[in-house]
């Protein structure tokens, strides 16, 4: 299983061990990777559909995929080419820009259940609650005691949601210094792409290794066996999306949701309907 090729083991995490252009569990080319991610869209979206009918049922429970990772590591193009594959009516995205002034007044968990998914959703989070232990530690924005305690709350937050139903994929995006220099050359040599151009993201990158050292302690201290991180290699667009698509697949395998039963007569709804018997 994909999951298991991925998953980040307890200890320690060195993410310059972990080559960025792998592509853990997959043999074949970029057209065949294409291919393989479009062989799983049907079940994929079965799988999705039947989710979202036992949530419309009472069904508490629900899927949340967390999307980590620096700048130009593609949590957009998997949004598109992967939860794509799915029906957008049961997908609610929220993409966590920097706290409003009202959010910074709460605790910094506030915002985040706020956008939980609700029963039978897949959720998507474009950054989240891990920018709090991520920016924070690498900006100073916190001091390092908050850090800890967020560290602990977060754990316990996930315990909480996975007792109640949700099922967490935490995926961190792994791309390369070097890849993301292309990424952004190339944005900035497209005139169609010059829109999603920050410059601050060229001012980011002088941290990146304080960066990688944030995600590392973030990943170890918050992996547990409830809601583990997987680290996707990502200098590969295609497996990217392979990848995360296969780990939504193997998840809602492992949840196996049904199609609610009829709380009604078949028989006889069907015999209304066909003239058998009057319509009361």
């Amino acid at each position: 299983m994909v999951a298991e090729l991925l998953r980040v083991p307890a200890g320690p995490v060195d993410l310059r061990a972990i080559p960025s252009d792998a592509t853990p569990g997959f043999e074949g080319d970029k057209a065949a990777g294409r291919e393989a991610l479009a062989a799983l869209g049907e079940e994929l979206a079965d799988l999705q559909e039947r989710l979202w009918a036992e949530g419309q049922a009472g069904s508490p429970r629900r899927l949340l995929l967390v999307l980590q990772g620096m700048d130009t590591s593609g949590k957009g193009g998997t949004l598109k080419r992967t939860v794509g594959l799915v029906d957008p009516q049961g997908v609610r995205i929220t993409s966590f820009k920097a706290p409003t002034e009202e959010e910074r007044a709460q605790d910094f968990l506030w915002r985040i259940e706020r956008a939980l998914p609700a029963p039978g959703y897949l959720g998507v989070f474009d950054r989240s609650h891990y920018e709090d232990v991520l920016i924070a530690r690498v900006r100073g924005l916190a001091s390092a005691e908050e850090i800890e305690r967020r560290y602990a709350a977060i754990v316990d937050f996930e315990r909480r949601l996975v007792e109640s139903g949700t099922s967490i994929v935490k995926v961190m995006l792994h791309i390369s210094a070097a890849e993301q220099k292309e990424r952004l050359l190339a944005r900035l040599d497209d005139p169609t792409k010059h829109w999603k151009f920050n410059p601050g993201d060229i001012d980011e990158r002088v941290h990146w290794a304080a960066y990688r050292e944030a995600y590392e302690i973030a990943l170890e201290r918050t992996g547990t066996d409830a809601a583990p991180w997987h680290v996707v290699p990502a200098d590969r667009k295609w497996y990217r999306d392979l990848a995360i698509a296969q780990l939504l697949l193997e998840t809602l395998r492992g949840l196996d949701p049904q199609w609610p039963a009829a709380d009604f007569d078949v028989t006889h709804e069907r015999a209304r309907l066909t003239g058998e018997e009057p319509i009361a």
